[in-house]
């Protein structure tokens, strides 16, 4: 059943304020990127979903801002979706599957959406669906518990060996889950670029500090190895994530943040003024 929360917004402000959430980013769920319809419908379904989050933040704008979800499986509508929503609905960005029914994403096909994505200054999510080898992670729930932050590894692995943050250095990439294993596996990526040619087919330059091109939430589930991440990217690198209304989501997101063994300075950029400036209206 989906969680009460998802779709009762007097039910969500009430948790919101249980949790100490002043302000919330609504975006679509990823059941209804909906990648797998044609072309047309997608772009209409993410159009419908895009209204009604700008309807939402229009009613709380104490309390909600939005980012669009996009038809993805035609790039050149995702792009003018994205336009649409951060030009006409006031929404900050969007919210995007770490692959596209398969196709990674540095594939060729969606270089307008990237190009339009940097040119708006707009905040890029990138949240997990379809993933890798879900055919040998049906038991146990392993297509979350390791399936969600592997894909989205992939996802950022492919951003930055394709070339693609390269070609769009001022493009603004948060990770969900903590980056998955990229904070933690970043310096792998940097030593195979050293040993093997495949590595440098797009990236010229001897790659340094890969983790420090992406920004990540905090939902790891532990104040240690969130600590880490925090102590190996910088807390600018790092915003507040809840996952709500989920099973693997943190309602003690803001606690969990405010409990942890860094500076004042530290827990204030990553409970708001991170997220402030990432989400703040560009033009």
């Amino acid at each position: 059943p989906f969680p009460r929360g998802g779709f009762d917004i007097e039910h969500r402000l009430r948790d919101m304020d249980a949790a100490g959430v002043d302000v919330q980013v609504l975006s679509a769920t990823p059941q209804t990127y909906l990648y797998d319809q044609e072309a047309g419908l997608g772009a209409a379904t993410a159009a419908i979903q895009n209204d009604q989050i700008a309807k939402l933040v229009k009613e709380n704008p104490q309390r909600f801002m939005g980012i669009a979800t996009l038809p993805m499986q035609a790039p050149e509508k995702a792009a003018g979706e994205l336009r649409r929503a951060i030009t006409k609905l006031g929404l900050r960005g969007t919210m995007i599957a770490s692959n596209i029914m398969g196709k990674n994403l540095d594939d060729p096909s969606f270089e307008p959406l990237w190009a339009a994505a940097e040119d708006l200054g707009a905040f890029v999510f990138i949240h997990p669906n379809n993933v890798a080898g879900a055919d040998r992670m049906k038991s146990y729930y392993l297509n979350n518990l390791i399936g969600n932050p592997l894909d989205t590894t992939i996802g950022a692995a492919c951003l930055y060996f394709g070339g693609v943050l390269d070609r769009h250095p001022r493009l603004t990439v948060v990770l969900a889950h903590g980056g998955g294993f990229t904070p933690y596996q970043a310096a792998r990526w940097e030593h195979g670029w050293d040993v093997r040619p495949e590595p440098k087919k797009n990236i010229s330059a001897r790659p340094k500090d890969i983790a420090k091109r992406f920004y990540y939430d905090t939902i790891l589930h532990s104040a240690p190895v969130l600590e880490f991440m925090i102590a190996h990217v910088g807390a600018d690198r790092v915003m507040l994530g809840s996952d709500y209304p989920y099973d693997m989501g943190m309602m003690d997101c803001v606690k969990h943040v405010r409990s942890l063994k860094i500076s004042d300075a530290d827990k204030a950029t990553i409970l708001s003024s991170r997220a402030e400036a990432l989400l703040s209206v560009k033009s």
